[in-house]
């Protein structure tokens, strides 16, 4: 029911959030942050599908990667890639695990990954911006947007927040609609490690 990719991606996407900052303390500036990252393990990628009468579905996933480049002068044109792995959704319930990863939502038997690549990066903020391109899940592809903010920056490490809503739909995954939201919520802390 979940379209996790995007997820995807959507967390990497925030990476470009960075260098819009200058204001704030232990905020880098577009030269100070420009370069490439690499998305660490330690990013955290979460969902949540709401379901009608309460509860609903939460889980993550714990296999991905991505890159992003920011670019110094040129933070609309900072690239943002990001790979998931769909059959390493968890939810805490083997059940809904297993039908996560079926015919009837990820098919990752078929479908090994959703990817995100960004197209274009919109500051929103003195530490945020909205990052939108394309993510492909189970052989569909839409334009999706995250929106993302800078938490943490130490010259070699940086961290976001990105956050963002998907329909299932989109990608063929609108199983259980409408008792299951045909929307997913994301919710993700991103890491990313300069090369």
């Amino acid at each position: 029911m979940i379209r996790g990719a995007a997820i995807l991606a959507a967390f990497v996407f925030c990476a470009s959030f960075p260098p819009f900052v200058v204001a704030a303390a232990n905020v880098p500036s577009l030269t100070e942050a420009a370069g490439r990252y690499t998305i660490t393990s330690a990013s955290d990628i979460r969902f949540h599908v709401d379901q009608v009468g309460g509860g609903g579905i939460k889980g993550g996933f714990g296999k991905f990667s991505g890159s992003f480049n920011l670019k110094a002068g040129d933070l609309a044109h900072a690239m943002v890639s990001f790979d998931l792995k769909p059959q390493s959704v968890s939810t805490g319930q083997a059940r809904v695990d297993a039908f996560l990863r079926s015919s009837a939502v990820f098919d990752s038997d078929h479908y090994d990954t959703i990817t995100f690549r960004s197209d274009r990066v919109e500051q929103t903020g003195p530490d945020s911006a909205r990052i939108s391109g394309t993510l492909t899940a189970k052989g569909h592809s839409a334009s999706e947007s995250f929106d993302v903010k800078l938490t943490s920056w130490n010259g070699r490490m940086i961290g976001f927040t990105v956050s963002g809503k998907i329909l299932r739909s989109h990608y063929a995954m609108d199983v259980g609609t409408p008792i299951y939201s045909n929307i997913v919520q994301f919710d993700m802390m991103v890491q990313g490690q300069r090369n």
